[in-house]
């Protein structure tokens, strides 16, 4: 490997590169194992419904920083491969809770499986939870700076 360049970024691209370089290539090692799924990175949405039952679209959007428009074409894929359901919110009849289906829900472990298996391949290990909680931090703070802008 060029130490120089690397899949478009160089060693001085800003670090925010790098991170973004490692997310999309472990989508990529995931969709690899999913290939028979047809659901790429969508997976991520299944992750955060079975991880927040009753969630809401407008959740996901925040989330994702996704447009409500697409996450709609997001869940509509996912309910019509019976990953998701939506059921109307008794509390707002205008909006939907959103959950996993019990074929969504065997496939959790899996996912997790797999995203263990590609931080073990790249060299994440268990005494590096000090950076992932200062990344975490990292997120959580950029969110909340959006949110207040």
């Amino acid at each position: 490997m060029d130490n120089e360049s690397f899949q478009a970024i160089t060693r001085y691209s800003p670090f925010i590169a790098w991170i973004h370089n490692i997310s999309l290539n472990q989508q990529k090692y995931i969709k690899s194992k999913f290939k028979n799924l047809n659901l790429g990175h969508d997976v991520r949405y299944i992750m955060f419904i079975y991880d927040n039952p009753n969630c809401s679209q407008d959740d996901l959007a925040n989330m994702f920083s996704q447009s409500k428009g697409n996450i709609a074409k997001v869940l509509k894929k996912l309910e019509d491969l019976g990953y998701v359901k939506r059921e109307t919110n008794p509390q707002n009849r205008r909006k939907y809770m959103l959950n996993t289906t019990e074929k969504g829900k065997k496939l959790v472990p899996e996912f997790r499986k797999i995203s263990k298996e590609w931080e073990k391949e790249v060299g994440i290990t268990d005494s590096d939870e000090e950076l992932k909680e200062r990344i975490i931090e990292i997120a959580i703070r950029g969110m909340k700076l959006i949110e207040d802008n």
